[in-house]
This record gives C-alpha cells, sequence and structure tokens, in this order.
C-alpha cells in the first residue's frame, strides 16, 4: 500500500515478546514497505533500536549506574589512601631499621680502625723502646 493509506489491524492482542534478530527485523521491514511504502517503512525502521528496548539503557538506569560508579570509586579511593598510608608507615619503619644499620655497621669500622691504629702505634712504640 502507498504511504499515508490505513491498513486494518490483523490483531489487537500482542503476542508475547519474541526475541529480536535480523531475520525478525526483515520481515518486519518486508511488512512494513507493503503496508506504508519502501520509504515510510525504512524511517520507521531506522528508528527502531538495534536489539530491543529492553537493550536500551533509560535516563534512570544511566542515574543508578553513576551513583553506583561513583560509590565504588568512592570505596576504591578510601582503600588506596589507606594502603598508600600503611605503605608509607611500613616504609618509615624499615628506613628507619636500615639506617640504625649502617650507622651500626659504621662504627664497628671505626672500632676496627681505631683498634689497628692503637695497635700499630704500640708496636711502634715497642719498637723505638726495644730499639734505643
Amino acid at each position: 500500500m502507498p504511504s499515508g493509506s490505513s491498513a486494518p489491524i490483523d490483531r489487537l492482542d500482542p503476542e508475547p515478546a519474541v526475541p529480536t534478530n535480523e531475520q525478525s527485523r526483515h520481515d518486519l521491514h518486508t511488512h512494513l514497505d507493503e503496508i506504508l511504502g519502501p520509504k515510510d517503512a525504512t524511517v520507521l525502521m531506522q528508528h527502531l533500536p538495534p536489539t530491543g528496548w529492553a537493550d536500551v539503557a533509560t535516563k534512570t538506569d544511566l542515574a543508578h549506574l553513576e551513583d553506583s560508579l561513583r560509590h565504588v570509586i568512592t570505596a576504591s579511593e578510601l582503600r588506596l589512601r589507606t594502603e598508600m598510608a600503611d605503605f608509607r608507615t611500613e616504609m618509615i619503619g624499615l628506613f628507619g631499621a636500615f639506617r640504625e644499620e649502617i650507622h651500626a655497621e659504621r662504627r664497628t669500622a671505626q672500632r676496627q680502625v681505631i683498634l689497628a691504629l692503637v695497635v700499630a702505634l704500640i708496636s711502634m712504640v715497642i719498637a723505638v723502646a726495644g730499639v734505643g
């Protein structure tokens, strides 16, 4: 039928929802071509969602998603801040222990040098005293 003409509706009771696939979309387009004409059928088909209305997000869906993401991000940020604080505390402790270990090794090395110098001095004194 040409565009603009009215066609009787075959059934008033809708059938149960059938999953949309390419074949059912093609069949619908063909049927609309017969009723509305090719131009109007194409325009109407272009306004249908690609896979069905159940797969289209609403503004409410997006608002819920935004809220959920905001909560997830906030919780993640809090966990990250806590882990960073724990890491900082651990690093401060490790650095302090490392510094103490370095100081202890330096003191040991200084003692060994002093001991070697004292032994050398005593040896020199004994050598000079024994010579003289």
